[in-house]
């Protein structure tokens, strides 16, 4: 009897459907090759159904997701839905109430995929970025008082308990290891100033590495240091672990010099629980229905839950695949428009190459 993945999944807006049925159809290919079947359910959350309903995410969805083996998420974001609404209602809410306490994100340099980086190739940047997923700032701690007047207060606050470090940095020096390339774990935070925050991830990586993981060299970059040293040498780093914000940044940064959101991945984890995955592009609304759009991140994405899930052979099928078709020159560009071939086209393209 094939083994058999319950996958929710939520096309969301915009393009969102388009990437995420190549996504699905890659990983069909790849479970026909690998004798693995997916039972996949899909959900209309996002910004028609909230204007259609008001509602975003009910908690009765939550508990549904709580049966899945993994959820697939094309894009969230409406033009005609205020910003925030969508994200803090079904992406941040999932988040929390799944306890997806690790964003994960590869940064990796395909061949033949340009990147603003001068004299740098696929070997100069492969790193990934580990970053905090459910605490610190973005928690919405604090409030704010005489709103609209002269004298407007405003407090948002950075916390942070030592469990909640402790996870994601034991997280991290394990992917570490797995990862087994230079075996480095680089801290990036902004102990000079955030004292005590960061004084409190500084030990924690610290008292971690020394006790379980000795041969991890431990490391550290201030933020704004990592930022510097991100662009000039993308080669120094294996594996960043980060804090909520300074995680939401850097990765941003990182997705540029790897050639764009068009092929940046990520996944929003619970190592024990059910994770989610998409690619970190938005849901381009004015490419919606055209065929143009890229799905190379979509179907990247499906790779990680597929490694998550514990099939690395499937993983590394759909990453060789992506890499063959990128280096076979028929994909023209990454940007909208300009791939030389349309969505569907790509997403077969890949698909016969698994």
């Amino acid at each position: 009897m094939k083994k058999t993945y319950k996958i929710a999944l939520i096309p969301g807006d915009g393009t969102g459907p388009e990437v995420l049925r190549e996504g699905v159809k890659v990983l069909k290919a790849a479970g026909v090759k690998f004798d693995i079947k997916f039972d996949f359910q899909e959900y209309d959350f996002g910004g028609k159904r909230y204007l259609e309903t008001g509602v975003t995410l009910p908690d009765s969805a939550i508990e549904e997701f709580k049966k899945f083996d993994a959820i697939y998420l094309g894009a969230i974001g409406h033009p005609d839905v205020k910003p925030g609404i969508l994200e803090v209602g079904i992406l941040l809410k999932l988040r929390f109430a799944l306890d997806q306490y690790i964003n994960l994100r590869p940064v990796k340099l395909y061949p033949n995929v340009e990147t603003p980086l001068k004299d740098k190739g696929p070997k100069d940047i492969d790193f990934v970025v580990i970053r905090e997923n459910t605490g610190g700032i973005y928690t919405g701690i604090g409030g704010a008082t005489q709103v609209g007047t002269q004298n407007e207060v405003a407090i948002q606050v950075m916390q942070y308990s030592r469990p909640i470090v402790d996870r994601c940095v034991k997280y991290a020096y394990e992917f570490t290891k797995k990862r087994n390339k230079k075996k480095m774990l680089t801290l990036v935070h902004k102990c000079n100033v955030l004292t005590h925050c960061g004084d409190l991830w500084v030990r924690s990586h610290k008292e971690i590495g020394d006790k379980y993981f000795p041969d991890i060299k431990q490391d550290y970059n201030h933020v704004d240091a990592c930022t510097m040293w991100m662009v000039k040498t993308p080669e120094y780093y294996d594996v960043i672990v980060t804090e909520n914000l300074f995680g939401d940044i850097i990765t941003d940064l990182a997705a540029m010099i790897q050639g764009g959101l068009g092929i940046a991945a990520g996944g929003n984890i619970n190592p024990d629980g059910v994770s989610m995955f998409e690619p970190m592009g938005g849901s381009a609304p004015k490419y919606t229905g055209k065929n143009v759009i890229n799905p190379l991140a979509a179907i990247s994405a499906g790779g990680m839950m597929m490694d998550t899930l514990g099939e690395a052979k499937i993983a590394f099928a759909i990453d060789d695949a992506i890499t063959k078709a990128l280096q076979s020159g028929k994909i023209k560009s990454l940007s909208a428009g300009k791939m030389g071939m349309g969505t569907t086209e790509v997403g077969d393209f890949v698909a016969s190459l698994v």
